[in-house]
């Protein structure tokens, strides 16, 4: 029994000494975690490693960490009101890359999915959905009355995203941009040859369209040969609403 009582104390003092070298070795963290210490994976002097659970920081370091900024659609710098929609539009650049439209985070035309041509580019979006119902190109094999038939048949509740590639005036007529100017636009009326050109609107607008740029061809600031620098417009569009919406 005198025996039995002394095995008894051995066992109960390793044990202790066994807990205070995992507590030490461990740290603040429990002891569910195992230390990695043999054979390629044993670490230089004063490190530790363990398997399937990080080696635990202070309060100090947790302060200093910050989490990456979440990425926007259609990159912009902050998210868009759950109202509206977020969008970036770029010009052709000269008569070599096409545009690129981007919506709601989903790139609608662009030169590398092959959707983009010389002349006007287009993307309609349903205006409640923010869903891409079409995307067009009108280039020089499209009559200028195809454009125009094209701009009469667009529903309303529908968002307008336009862009130039290349020589847009060609394409133009005095009734197209007068549809233009019905969605919004204010600067496609000035539009003259290689002129670069973006533009954002609406059907039922009744007001100009905050979202209009135009950058005209001139041979003392053009930046390519013969041709003016991109232009480009990123921000949130309202949602358009429904009959059953409005007051």
């Amino acid at each position: 029994m005198k025996y039995q009582v002394h095995w008894y104390l051995v066992a109960l003092i390793a044990t202790l000494i066994i807990l205070w070298q995992i507590s030490t070795f461990t740290g603040p963290w429990n002891f569910t975690q195992i230390r990695v210490d043999y054979g390629l994976n044993r670490e230089t002097p004063g490190h530790r490693l363990y398997m399937g659970l990080p080696r635990r920081k202070n309060e100090s370091d947790l302060s200093s960490v910050t989490a990456p900024p979440p990425v926007q659609k259609c990159n912009l710098s902050e998210a868009c009101p759950d109202d509206s929609f977020a969008f970036r539009i770029r010009s052709g650049a000269a008569n070599i890359v096409g545009p690129t439209v981007c919506f709601d985070g989903k790139i609608a035309m662009s030169h590398v999915l092959n959707n983009v041509g010389p002349g006007l580019n287009i993307v309609l979006v349903n205006g409640m959905s923010g869903v891409v119902e079409d995307t067009m190109n009108f280039n020089r094999n499209h009559k200028a009355e195809e454009l125009v038939q094209y701009l009469k048949d667009i529903q309303p509740g529908k968002i307008v995203l336009a862009a130039s590639f290349d020589d847009l005036a060609a394409k133009l007529t005095d009734e197209s941009r007068e549809l233009f100017a019905k969605l919004g636009s204010n600067l496609l009326k000035s539009l003259n040859s290689r002129d670069n050109w973006v533009f954002v609107g609406g059907t039922g607008s009744e007001h100009i369209s905050a979202f209009e740029k135009l950058c005209p061809s001139d041979e003392k600031t053009n930046v390519y040969e013969g041709w003016p620098d991109i232009v480009e417009l990123s921000s949130c569009y309202p949602r358009m609403e429904t009959d059953a919406d409005q007051p």
